[in-house]
């Protein structure tokens, strides 16, 4: 994995351990097979901490932790689990009368949750943190590869994993820059201290924990605040709540800086936004009305084309110039799971069959991202009909985001809707898929209850030149390779 290399007690530079010397030999991780957490555990592994951990279930993420010499546990939680463990880490979606967490205490074995350790992981580093309701993991990622193609060699944190770093959302690179995808939920960012900060936009998500939107805002304020006197925070001045923010902080003397798209109060401009002939978008970029450039992506999307003008911000003010900074936003292919092609089947051998069949996977699971996405497939795929399954992530977000998503569906041809993702939550806490599907009327909603019934209904519906996207932040990423495995044997 790139950037995960052994680390030696005796190094003398910034990635050289010393974030670790205060991090017991033994650590157990409670939820191993989170995005966040497995950073975490495959961090401590690379620099010769023994790792052990737990989830409910498998996956991609443990598997790599278990290929790095750590001890993961599947199945229930046991107290068992933590042996001799010095410190035990728990994601915020573990409850306090996890059994592992239970024992821990009874112990005396000290237990942080998951930001607390990523703080303590890059205490040495100057932090560059990306936060925002929508759009962290691909401003996050392409930061990222801006430092590492300027030479930078950063440790990153992602919430997804890096099609250009090598598929990967961790990198533990020696330089002095850490990278981090700094996550609202349960309010974890306000662990960090970053030098950079950069808010790309605000709106109602994570009500289950914070209940209203009102303490959502409060938490980004917090945020805002957390960046160093020397610092500079960075906001979107196309998302009000996050520029509101921008504004209050400066009128407190901070150091402020605004990008834009569409709001020509920025230091920070894209103009003259334009498709290009690799599926994605350009701009000429302006600093304090100064033409630096243009700036040019193959993922479609002016979404994207926002997050690269805000990832750049971050990057030059970080050192990394201009022309390089543009340089690893034209080679940029995305994170995984955001637009990612699944792959493509014929449809039959008909004349004029009208071309393949297209599978695409997006990680969309709020209004605005979905719309976002649907947008880009317009762009990426003109006059080809669109097809979308859409699996709800938990039950109270279909239910406080339900005029969004009762719109947000518009732009498609054919709707399906599978059952709620579950994740933390219980059905009494709010609204499940089929009653979501109920409400949806553009295009009707189809409710299909399972994997295999969505698998069969799609594959029947879908045509040739037809593009299908599994949308959801859930296990649906799997829904795609079952609906080309059944195209193939429809042939």
């Amino acid at each position: 994995m790139i950037g995960l290399r052994p680390r030696h007690r005796n190094g003398n530079g910034p990635g050289h351990d010393s974030g670790s010397r205060a991090i017991p030999r033994r650590v157990h991780l409670v939820g191993a097979g989170g995005v966040h957490m497995s950073a975490i555990g495959q961090i401590l592994c690379a620099r010769g901490h023994e790792v052990t951990g737990s989830d409910l279930a498998a996956s991609e993420y443990t598997e790599r932790l278990v290929a790095l010499g750590a001890e993961i546990f599947i199945g229930p939680h046991d107290a068992a689990h933590i042996g001799a463990a010095g410190l035990v880490v728990a994601t915020a979606a573990a409850k306090p009368d996890n059994p592992e967490l239970v024992a821990a205490r009874a112990r005396g074995v000290p237990v942080m949750v998951r930001a607390e350790m990523v703080q303590r992981l890059i205490a040495d580093r100057e932090v560059l943190a990306i936060a925002g309701t929508h759009g962290k993991t691909t401003t996050t990622a392409l930061v990222s590869l801006m430092a590492v193609r300027a030479g930078l060699d950063p440790l990153m944190l992602l919430g997804g994993d890096s099609r250009d770093l090598g598929n990967v959302n961790v990198r533990d690179g020696a330089g002095r820059l850490a990278v981090v995808e700094a996550d609202e939920y349960a309010e974890a960012f306000l662990e960090y201290a970053p030098r950079i900060a950069l808010i790309t936009n605000i709106e109602a998500d994570h009500l289950d924990y914070y209940g209203t939107e009102e303490r959502l805002r409060a938490a980004f304020k917090q945020f805002a605040e957390r960046v160093t006197p020397e610092g500079t925070l960075i906001v979107c001045a196309d998302s009000p709540a996050a520029l509101a923010i921008g504004q209050e902080r400066r009128a407190a003397g901070a150091r402020i800086e605004r990008y834009a798209l569409d709001a020509e109060a920025a230091e920070w401009r894209g103009t003259r936004v334009r498709g290009n002939d690799r599926g994605g978008l350009d701009a000429t970029v302006h600093l304090d009305g100064v033409e630096l450039g243009r700036l040019s992506l193959a993922v479609p999307g002016r979404h994207n084309l926002l997050n690269a003008l805000g990832a750049l911000a971050v990057a030059m003010r970080a050192g990394v110039d201009f022309h390089r900074a543009a340089a690893a936003a034209a080679e940029f292919s995305g994170a995984r799971r955001r637009f990612e092609l699944v792959g493509e089947a014929r449809a039959g051998d008909e004349p004029g069959g009208g071309g393949p069949i297209t599978i695409v996977d997006d990680y969309a699971h709020h209004p605005t991202e979905v719309r976002a996405t649907l947008l880009a497939g317009r762009q990426r795929y003109p006059g080809r009909r669109l097809v979308a399954c859409f699996q709800p992530h938990t039950y109270s977000r279909s239910s406080y985001l339900l005029d969004g998503f009762r719109t947000c569906f518009e732009g498609l041809d054919a709707l399906y809707v599978l059952r709620t993702y579950e994740a933390r939550e219980s059905a009494d806490r709010g609204m499940d898929a089929r009653a979501l599907a109920a409400e949806i009327g553009r295009p009707a909603a189809q409710y299909v209850d399972s994997f295999e019934e969505a698998t069969a209904r799609i594959a029947g519906d879908l045509r040739p030149g037809d593009v299908c996207f599994t949308l959801g932040a859930g296990d649906i990423t799997t829904l795609g390779p079952m609906i080309l495995e059944r195209l193939a044997a429809q042939r």
